[in-house]
């Protein structure tokens, strides 16, 4: 793998990396306010991206971006204040398989409302094309050209000179900005506000933050609105940069589940650290063409028909990445059940 495909799998691991954040931080705050695993965070994800496609259509992507987080954080609060707070005082397990419901019933809304095929959903043209393009020549060595590089500096007139361009799309260089100024702003609002001051109280004494003149239950109500935002955002950010359709939600789901155990319950920023690893992993490990036969042949150990596992062998490191998180949340369940950063003890 030369340099500039390198460094444009590292820039695309940390932007898938960074979505997968968007889409956990969420589930993150409310377990860590709430205590409540959310098993419907997913779908709110798929919500998001399908007002936002139907607001893309009707006045743009730019109004999508601003009132599908806030429509999916009304959906989240309403749900939360005439549902799930009625099952909260029979503890988890009715939690979770409200939550269960909730996914399945927001999925069979989604397919009578939009369809089962696929939207159209497209990035806006103001984000289309190249952030910038990293040109990589034997004779110059690398430098980097913003947006779209002129055809001339992507062609060698000396057949001894080999020159290789490698485009970062602007779209993903947008997906990066927005989860940093949504990690900023979340942290900000938790930690230098009087709102986060009492999120945070409200967890640990509501007794005392009710007797203060607070509302916890509107406290909750509110987190758990905020949570499922975070997803329609990542939704909006997320449904035109993959796909946009019903099974969207069963595709991402586990992975943020992965994140948030991996990361540590509860803790919002092992849920950053997790996800920036995640993605980077996943993304490394599809540019990875080769099977382990092949690298163990490469330094002399002659693999055959007859080894012991050769079959899995012969699996290209490409193939095998849709399992590589899954095989780190074992790896982190057996040496650190608690995750990178987590401090609960439940």
């Amino acid at each position: 793998m030369d340099v500039s495909t390198a460094a444009i799998s590292l820039l695309n691991g940390v932007s898938y990396g960074l979505l997968l954040f968007m889409l956990s931080s969420g589930l993150t705050l409310i377990f860590s306010m709430m205590g409540v695993l959310n098993f419907a965070h997913a779908s709110f994800y798929m919500v998001g991206a399908y007002i936002a496609y139907t607001i893309s259509q009707a006045v743009g992507f730019w109004w999508g971006l601003l009132f599908a987080p806030l429509a999916v954080a009304v959906l989240g609060a309403l749900f939360e204040k005439n549902v799930l707070r009625k099952v909260h005082k029979f503890g988890h397990v009715p939690e979770l398989l409200v939550t269960f419901g909730l996914s399945y019933v927001l999925l069979e809304l989604v397919q009578l409302v939009w369809g089962r095929s696929a939207m159209d959903y497209q990035v806006p043209a103001s984000l289309q094309g190249p952030l910038f393009t990293i040109i990589d020549s034997s004779r110059d060595g690398i430098h980097l050209a913003w947006r779209l590089a002129a055809p001339a500096l992507c062609q060698s007139t000396d057949a001894a000179v080999q020159i290789r361009c490698t485009q970062f799309p602007a779209y993903r260089g947008f997906m990066m900005l927005v989860a940093l100024l949504m990690l900023v702003a979340v942290w900000l609002l938790l930690t230098r506000t009087r709102v986060g001051l009492v999120i945070q109280a409200a967890l640990t004494h509501p007794d005392t933050v009710e007797a203060l003149g607070h509302n916890v239950p509107r406290v909750f109500m509110l987190v758990f609105g905020g949570g499922a935002a975070l997803a329609g955002l990542a939704g909006v950010i997320g449904g035109n940069a993959f796909v946009t359709e019903p099974s969207m939600a069963a595709a991402v789901g586990p992975i943020i589940f992965v994140v948030v155990v991996v990361g540590g319950m509860g803790s919002l920023v092992g849920a950053f650290l997790a996800s920036l690893l995640i993605g980077v992993l996943q993304t490394f490990a599809v540019a990875f063409d080769v099977s382990l036969m092949t690298v163990f042949n490469q330094h002399g150990a002659a693999i055959g028909p007859q080894t012991f596992g050769y079959p899995v062998l012969k699996l290209t490191i490409a193939q095998v990445a849709p399992i590589l998180p899954y095989l780190l949340l074992v790896l982190m369940l057996i040496f650190r059940p608690k995750g990178l950063l987590g401090t609960r003890e439940d």
